[in-house]
């Protein structure tokens, strides 16, 4: 392009707003890049798959089974006198005539804890060991016989066994059929034994959540 100096003067203002406004065009949008940085910005707040959640206490605390047999410091008679106790506070009758209290033996008639067949289905399985899933169970029971045997003075060795018992039928015929106890009837008594002589529950304290 070519012109005289005299007429050219009226392109100097157009050259300069063109290479003023240049940068602008080829430089980074602000606000563009502000929401690019909010967006990939991480947070401190894990997401829900990665938190983990404090359920807080009250989980039931469980002990293992207790000795069987258990020894107590007490005179023999003032035992034989708690074991009777203990049983007629659980509701358990002694069979007088198969008892030997002189010779330290409670034996007690039949106790029935559970009733009706989705129950005792489920009770029969806690206190004894069912193999057959088949039969229908209608009432379970037990029968404790406790011995106490001296060892001196003081000390004596309780030992409880159960005899679990669950009634089978078909509708028609009906009987008592003898399973294998699972520990649990006799591990019950002695935890109430040892808590009324003791005075102390071997059980363990449960938290209860403070308000």
């Amino acid at each position: 392009m070519t012109c005289r100096y005299s007429n050219c003067f009226w392109l100097i203002p157009v050259l300069f707003g063109f290479y003023s406004t240049a940068p602008a065009q080829k430089g980074v949008d602000t606000q563009t890049q502000t929401i690019k940085e909010s967006g990939n910005k991480v947070t401190t707040r894990g997401n829900d798959v990665t938190r983990s959640f404090d359920w807080g206490k009250g989980k039931t605390k469980v002990r293992d089974m207790l000795a069987n047999p258990y020894k107590l410091n007490a005179r023999r008679d003032a035992l034989i006198e708690s074991i009777v106790d203990t049983l007629r506070e659980q509701r358990i009758v002694v069979d007088e005539a198969s008892s030997r209290p002189k010779d330290g033996i409670i034996v007690t008639q039949p106790f029935v804890f559970a009733k009706g067949a989705v129950v005792t289905q489920s009770e029969l399985g806690r206190y004894g060991i069912v193999e057959s899933t088949q039969t229908a169970w209608t009432r379970a029971q037990y029968t404790l016989t406790i011995e106490v045997q001296s060892i001196d003075g003081i000390q004596n060795n309780v030992s409880v066994n159960a005899k679990v018992e669950g009634r089978a039928g078909n509708g028609l015929v009906s009987e008592w059929v003898t399973v294998r106890s699972s520990g649990l009837a006799e591990d019950n008594f002695l935890a109430k034994l040892i808590e009324a002589v003791t005075g102390v529950s071997p059980n363990p304290v449960q938290d209860t959540d403070k308000p």
